[in-house]
């Protein structure tokens, strides 16, 4: 009798075990998967998705107010919003009813904040940014090189395809770009791309929960962020706010018709981002290029859209908390709807004051740029505050693209390219919060451009370093790679070499470098590691000289430090008169040249070395 009761019990519980999971199951997925209290914003918007689960009524235990549910045109969704002001570190209940059907009880977590999260220190002028590929830059992890999760597969043999670089290959490598005086990493998106082809650039994100499991998961992402910090390195997310992939399941079952920009027939964007700011376009042609798609694959994102832009929001705040974040860089800013990305913004910075987010706002005027950046002078003529911190120099870009080869220096070729980029940055609310480059992963290398001479990268990178802004590196170019665009974006994103096992140049290793290699990486170190110890190029003042005979000077300098910078872009030596730059120089007779370590008389003139740079700290 005992033994039969037991039994039929057993087989009851057994039962209801398993009818609770089938029911628990529809909820297929919760966003964000948990949440963090004490946040300055309380209110917490839910989004529950399950078949039907709209036809739910929806309660939360422990008094948890629900201050608001809605649901949309597809009853797979229910987007319930919460205040957690007041409420403890715990795991809240929800339950959900409905006649005739079964009650369904979920689960969600509270956490606590890291200690002073909200006070965050992010990245500045004086870092240094190492941007890399982490597909194309080291294999760490050979066990995740494929998943069963993701369509493309391993492919290394395929310039576009999948080669194996993942957040382990990175970590294994931290110490390397740590010393070439890089403080900061911005990763391209590591989230999980389920694009059948050319996954591995990371743009066309299909869960943004998720790290892509090819990299490998959550935690090791935030392995890599605490191990960065234990190396007083920081780590920004390329966050990107425009579109999504194909094949996000979101867009697979959309939340709503809207959720997506939409036309009766495919309609890409016409990338002329001038008509937010022309008093003169066409509503046509504003509307193509803001809810126009980048590319067939990539839907955008309708960020005009309340319950997008909070989803947006949140899962922004939710990385940065979970990975404990240093920082976003924000990719194609300007192609979002201007009034929801510079909400977006703000949520952001309210949250996180000191938290900086650097956007790319890819236009060749300095006023286009400077309307997106935030409290523009430019933006206040429209009554428009992006609320974006930083934006990207690419105007900067473009003469370092040119001038070195501009061997005549006549009255708008050479030097005076770079001497005009720096007269327009009274545009900026702040030219010192910019940042500068010679190159990234969508343009030419640098180092393609000018055929490897090695003395063009010797002024482009000494440019970057000692003119207001934040520098940024892109992976590689510190040993020389090259690639050229018009044979594919792959050949600008190819493998570092010795981030595999299998290859037969080991770059990250000091004694396997070829002597090219270490001419770059060894100039690119030096000048790197002097920048992170001098103020004066951090936050300094500068005073620059128009250029004559194509010899472009500045200086850099603050109270402690004044830094003489000089550009020779010709191919013969010259002699520098320096009274000319009495201003500056002052009473000061001697500088160290901190390239070569020696002591020059500064006092009549400077003896330069064609196609050269000097930084000198004046003695």
């Amino acid at each position: 009798m005992y033994t039969r009761y037991t039994t039929i019990t057993k087989r009851i519980t057994l039962f209801l075990f398993f009818m609770s999971l089938s029911l628990t199951a529809q909820i297929n997925k919760i966003e964000p998967p948990f949440w963090y209290v004490g946040m300055l914003n309380p209110e917490l918007q839910i989004l529950f998705y399950g078949d039907n689960i709209s036809s739910y009524d929806v309660t939360a235990s422990n008094a948890v107010p629900i201050i608001d549910i809605k649901k949309t045109e597809n009853k797979n969704y229910l987007f319930v919003t919460i205040n957690t002001n007041n409420i403890p570190v715990s795991d809240l209940l929800f339950t959900f009813k409905a006649e005739d059907k079964a009650t369904i009880r979920q689960k969600y977590s509270l956490k606590q904040r890291r200690a002073n999260s909200a006070e965050r220190q992010s990245f500045d002028s004086s870092d240094m940014i190492y941007l890399l590929m982490p597909d194309r830059f080291a294999n760490g992890n050979t066990k995740n090189d494929s998943d069963a999760s993701t369509t493309e597969k391993y492919n290394r043999d395929l310039p576009g395809g999948r080669h194996g670089g993942d957040i382990q290959g990175i970590i294994n490598n931290l110490d390397y770009i740590s010393a070439l005086g890089a403080t900061t990493i911005w990763s391209t998106p590591l989230c999980e791309d389920n694009d059948k082809e050319y996954s591995y650039h990371g743009y066309g994100q299909s869960d943004v929960y998720k790290i892509d499991p090819r990299y490998g998961t959550n935690d090791d992402y935030v392995r890599l962020s605490a191990t960065m910090h234990t190396k007083n390195m920081k780590l920004v997310m390329d966050y990107v706010t425009n579109h999504w992939g194909i094949n996000h399941w979101m867009i697979n079952d959309l939340p709503t018709n809207d959720w997506i920009n939409q036309f009766d027939n495919y309609t890409q964007t016409n990338h002329k981002r001038t008509t937010i700011t022309d008093i003169h376009a066409a509503k046509i042609d504003e509307e193509t290029c803001v809810k126009g798609w980048f590319v067939p694959s990539m839907p955008d994102l309708n960020l005009s859209n309340p319950l997008v832009l909070n989803y947006l929001t949140q899962n922004a705040i939710w990385w940065i908390e979970y990975a404990d974040l240093d920082g976003f860089r924000v990719d194609t800013y300007n192609y979002s709807d201007p009034q929801g990305i510079a909400k977006w913004t703000k949520s952001i910075t309210d949250e996180y004051p000191t938290f900086n987010i650097v956007g790319e706002v890819w236009m060749q005027n300095t006023s286009q740029m400077a309307y997106w950046q935030k409290d523009s002078p430019i933006g206040k003529i429209q009554n428009y505050n992006s609320n974006l911190p930083s934006v990207m120099d690419f105007t900067l870009l473009d003469a370092l693209s040119k001038v070195f080869s501009e061997d005549d220096g006549s009255w708008d070729k050479g030097m005076i390219k770079l001497y005009d980029n720096f007269t327009n940055d009274y545009l900026y609310a702040d030219p010192n919060n910019i940042l500068v480059f010679a190159e990234n992963h969508d343009t030419n290398r640098f180092n393609e451009i000018y055929q490897n001479d090695i003395r063009k990268y010797k002024m482009a990178m000494a440019v970057l370093a000692t003119v207001r802004g934040i520098p940024q590196l892109y992976y590689g170019s510190e040993i020389g790679m090259s690639g050229n665009k018009d044979k594919g974006d792959a050949a600008i994103r190819l493998d570092f070499p010795g981030g595999w096992k299998t290859d037969p140049n080991n770059a990250f290793q000091p004694e396997s470098r070829s002597q090219t290699q270490k001419d770059y990486f060894d100039f690119t170190a030096k000048l790197f590691q002097w920048r992170k110890k001098t103020t004066a190029v951090h936050s300094g003042k500068m005073t620059h000289y128009i250029p004559e005979n194509n010899v472009y000077t500045y200086f850099r300098y603050n109270d402690d430090n004044t830094v003489m910078i000089v550009l020779n872009n010709n191919k013969e030596s010259i002699k520098l008169s320096t009274k000319r730059f009495a201003e500056n120089i002052q009473k000061h007779a001697t500088a160290k040249d901190i390239l070569t370590d020696k002591l020059l008389d500064i006092t009549t003139e400077i003896e330069l070395e064609p196609k050269s740079v000097y930084i000198l700290e004046l003695q």
